[in-house]
């Protein structure tokens, strides 16, 4: 099924900078049967290993990272933009292969006892997933492992996490 799957993610070429051969997972996610299959995927290899929240980023992150967390039977925490969040933040900022950003997170989100799976679509250069690290660090939270729709090997983006990273779709 997953190479069906992986089928129905497109290539936009120059989106949203020149140069950028942006991975659009929106034609897997209007597949039911492929969304199913997404979310049953990244979820599983997680079940016995007591992740208790699951942490996704804005805004991709979040349509697999809600699932994912009813899966495993944990919590749910979003990793927001600036501003999106109405309570006190932590706030992390890191690089995209076509600029800057910043991500947000409750500073009451999670503490010491948080045992977490970071979820997002695309793990391309790292910064996104090496700064929910970060956050989690901050929060005094574990980090357990992340898992990615599709990997774009080539740009190295796992040399930046400090956690095992699991990828259902690599690109090299």
């Amino acid at each position: 099924m997953l190479q069906r799957t992986g089928e129905l993610i497109r290539t936009i070429p120059d989106w949203p900078t020149p140069g950028v051969m942006f991975k659009d997972i929106t034609p897997a996610l209007a597949d039911a049967e492929a969304l199913f299959d997404l979310v049953e995927s990244l979820a599983e290899p997680f079940l016995d290993s007591d992740v208790t929240h699951v942490v996704a980023m804005e805004a991709r992150g979040f349509i697999l990272g809600a699932p994912v967390a009813m899966v495993l039977d944990a919590g749910f925490i979003p990793l927001r933009k600036p501003g999106k969040l109405p309570h006190d933040t932590f706030s992390e900022s890191y690089e995209l292969e076509y600029g800057i950003n910043e991500l947000q997170m409750h500073v009451d989100a999670l503490d010491a006892r948080a045992r977490v799976l970071i979820v997002d679509d695309v793990l391309a250069t790292g910064g996104t997933a090496a700064a929910a690290e970060r956050l989690m660090a901050a929060a005094g939270a574990s980090v357990l492992a992340s898992t990615y729709v599709l990997e774009l090997a080539f740009l190295k983006g796992r040399s930046k996490l400090t956690h095992p990273a699991h990828s259902l779709i690599v690109v090299d």
